[in-house]
């Protein structure tokens, strides 16, 4: 989790919402990783889960992630959580809840509906406080 802090720091920096992702594979290597970009590359779908699912899914040349494992600072929303089913992501563990606009344990909780295919285990909360600073900090500054 501390490598998608990292990340979420470097997405602050660039004035992007403060939220990094990571992915490992079945040995537990980094095989990438990734911030927030939606401003930088004017594309609302660029959040650090799809970024980072992306970036993998190139590497091992293969659009199944099986025995990869996700950790992203914040709560996918939907849009993220249905990427995450659909490249069969074996394990998602996320930092701070997003009860606003979570997919996962808020809003439309995407891997308990019928028609989801794929349902990663679910681990939520380490590093929620380091991920829940680092939003809060972010908006309190935005809106100053």
């Amino acid at each position: 989790m501390q490598l998608a802090l990292d990340e979420a720091r470097r997405a602050r920096d660039l004035g992007e919402v403060p939220v990094g992702a990571v992915i490992t594979d079945g040995e537990g290597r980094v095989i990438a990783r990734a911030g927030n970009r939606t401003i930088a590359e004017r594309d609302p779908s660029a959040h650090a889960e799809i970024l980072a699912i992306r970036a993998a899914a190139r590497l091992l040349d293969n659009e199944r992630l099986v025995g990869c494992d996700l950790y992203v600072t914040l709560e996918p929303c939907a849009m993220c959580a249905a990427a995450i089913s659909f490249a069969r992501i074996a394990r998602l563990c996320f930092g701070a809840a997003d009860e606003k606009m979570g997919g996962v344990d808020h809003g439309g909780r995407f891997f308990s509906q019928p028609t989801c295919h794929h349902r990663p285990e679910v681990v939520s909360g380490p590093g929620a406080e380091a991920s829940a600073g680092l939003l809060r900090e972010f908006f309190s500054s935005r809106r100053s």
